[in-house]
């Protein structure tokens, strides 16, 4: 069965939860859609002013870099 993209982002994510989870928040994969990632975040991540910081350069970057094809992560209330 081959994997597929929204598999590799929940795989991904799983790697970076516990940082998050750290720091009392969490990540919540929406959906995938053309290359963006929509993602809930979740805890003290929902209201952190440094989640879009997080966001961006944390969860974005990491996902470009393992899995091809993503262009974008947004998130979504």
């Amino acid at each position: 069965m081959k994997e597929t993209v929204k598999d590799k982002v929940e795989k991904a994510l799983k790697e970076l939860r516990p940082q998050l989870q750290a720091d009392g928040g969490d990540i919540e994969l929406v959906k995938v859609e053309k290359g963006v990632v929509k993602v809930k975040m979740k805890g003290a991540c929902a209201g952190c002013p440094m989640s879009t910081v997080t966001l961006q350069l944390g969860v974005e970057n990491f996902l470009k870099k393992k899995i091809p094809g993503i262009v974008k992560v947004e998130a979504v209330q």
